[in-house]
């Protein structure tokens, strides 16, 4: 398997997808193991009714992007050192987060640069896959849709966008469920606010850029929002919720597109 992308490319577009393989790591990521299990547990589903057995290593833990994005290298190569030596196999690693997919396919290649790892670092960013992108350029998944009408509306990262180029995926997972109306939102490409410490370091900024979003969503005057990463799915439902709680527009409900998919397809 080879990739043939640099850093910060559009890999969708750029990198050899493998044939579909008899077995995958797992990546189940911190935030989904914390809050959204459910998530993770019907990624692993959707690779199983693949016929691909799924190897989730139970010593994984956080990607160190939180730490990365701090300027903690040293302590972020700790992590990511202990990432690498769970993931050894050389078999593809499928993680349900653009977000986390992109520490470990653009990030994990220059942080361990002159390092002992170094290697291994590169043989792993050239086999990690976001999910949807595994689902559709390496199962070449066909999905029969099985649900009753609904409009959604859909959010994708800016990892997903900018650093990964696979924002495409989900539109053409959701292209093959007949009752499945995708709406389109204002300034979709823009980013949540969320941005992992980003948010914690700029609250204010934060908040406006999620109140857009939040905006733009609800105008679209769809029965659900849909997302491939939790962290943004998490910030913007938290924000609808708050404005609810506070007396202004009904929130919306959200699912990761692991969880819709495999629902509607069961």
């Amino acid at each position: 398997m080879t990739n043939s992308n640099q850093p910060g490319g559009n890999h969708s577009t750029t990198r050899n997808y493998p044939d579909k393989p008899a077995k995958v790591y797992y990546f189940g990521t911190c935030l989904i193991d914390l809050f959204y299990p459910e998530a993770g547990l019907h990624g692993i589903q959707l690779l199983e009714r693949e016929g691909i057995q799924v190897i989730f290593p139970e010593e994984q833990s956080c990607c160190g992007q939180p730490a990365y994005n701090s300027g903690y290298d040293k302590e972020t190569r700790k992590v990511g050192a202990a990432q690498i030596n769970c993931f050894s196999e050389d078999i593809p690693v499928v993680v349900p987060s653009a977000s986390c997919a992109s520490m470990l396919i653009d990030q994990y290649p220059p942080l361990f640069v002159g390092t002992y790892l170094e290697n291994r670092a590169n043989k792993l960013a050239a086999r990690t896959f976001e999910l949807t992108d595994f689902l559709v350029n390496v199962c070449k998944i066909k999905l029969k849709d099985k649900g009753e009408p609904i409009k959604v509306a859909y959010h994708n990262s800016c990892s997903a966008q900018r650093h990964l180029g696979v924002d495409h995926c989900s539109s053409e997972l959701l292209d093959q469920l007949n009752n499945v109306a995708l709406l389109k939102q204002e300034r979709a490409h823009e980013c949540c606010g969320f941005g992992g410490t980003f948010s914690v370091k700029s609250p204010k900024i934060s908040n406006a850029m999620v109140q857009d979003k939040c905006d733009n969503l609800l105008n679209t005057n769809a029965d659900m929002l849909l997302s491939g990463d939790c962290s943004c799915m998490m910030n913007i439902t938290g924000a609808m919720e708050k404005r609810e709680q506070e007396g202004g527009s009904k929130s919306m409900p959200a699912k990761h597109i692991a969880t819709f998919l495999l629902e509607r397809t069961s």
